[in-house]
């Protein structure tokens, strides 16, 4: 047998972005339309797992599949075992790969196991979800620092969790927190005591890019009073979100025109 043959498949770390298959990267759509295996994450959308070949064995590997729960030992030893029989494998997770997708503990899995991987990253959700506001994270007249952080992790902090957010927050940044899910009093608290305005503007985006997306935009003052949107969801807090003061709670933000609407009205 010629060394070729005996060479395992290579894992491709490929991220889906927030759920607009038209956000893909053109690699990312090539792997998908190649690959042997699909291991997919419970977020990535339908439409994308659609773009996978005919011939690919697909596999929903996400941690909210109800019965089909599934432990990232499993998860890891099921990429090795593809790539050792010598299937290329797209390890498809939502947004990019290495936001808070467990990327550094697969890719050990297979540095231990000696298979070869490729990362296509892909469109994070705070990015997505920023563009689809109409707004710019970064702003050379005020806002100068991006802090991307999670909400879960934030709380595992306890006592250190204001210091936490005073070495992250200030009035020159933008910050990003994924999964904010049900904390979103907890947050308000932690951040105005870490020194952050109350008129800060911000905006919680659900489902980012698909056509359910909703906004509602508020600040920091009034963050518990955000009603429970759908998961994922995503809280942007900063002062370049002032542009979308004027554009009502709960509209559907995805659309071709950024035009700000008037007060008030509520546009679909």
């Amino acid at each position: 047998m010629t060394r070729a043959l005996l060479s395992p498949g290579t894992v491709h770390f490929v991220g889906a972005g927030p759920g607009d298959p038209e956000l893909l990267t053109l690699k990312a759509h090539r792997l998908l339309r190649s690959a042997d295996v699909v291991l997919h994450d419970d977020l990535v959308s339908a439409e994308i797992v659609a773009l996978a070949a005919p011939h690919a064995q697909i596999v929903n590997v996400g941690k909210r599949c109800g019965e089909k729960k599934i432990t990232q030992r499993e998860i890891n030893q099921r990429m090795i075992d593809s790539a050792r029989a010598r299937l290329d494998v797209v390890r498809l997770k939502s947004g990019d790969s290495g936001i808070f997708g467990r990327l550094a503990e697969e890719v050990d899995a297979l540095d231990s196991a000696s298979i070869p991987f490729e990362i296509v990253p892909g469109i994070t959700a705070g990015v997505a979800a920023a563009a689809s506001l109409g707004v710019s994270l970064t702003d050379r007249r005020s806002t100068s620092r991006v802090v991307i952080t999670s909400a879960h992790h934030a709380s595992a902090l306890s006592d250190s969790a204001a210091a936490d957010w005073r070495s992250a927050a200030s009035e020159n940044t933008t910050l990003i927190i994924y999964m904010p899910g049900q904390r979103l009093r907890e947050l308000q608290r932690e951040l105005l005591d870490a020194g952050l305005p109350p008129d800060l503007p911000a905006v919680v985006v659900s489902r980012v890019s698909t056509p359910h997306q909703l906004a509602w935009h508020t600040t920091l003052s009034a963050l518990a009073e955000v009603p429970p949107l759908e998961a994922p969801s995503i809280l942007l807090l900063g002062r370049t979100l002032a542009r979308t003061a004027a554009i009502p709670s709960f509209e559907h933000t995805r659309a071709v025109s950024h035009a700000l609407a008037p007060p008030g009205d509520l546009s679909y």
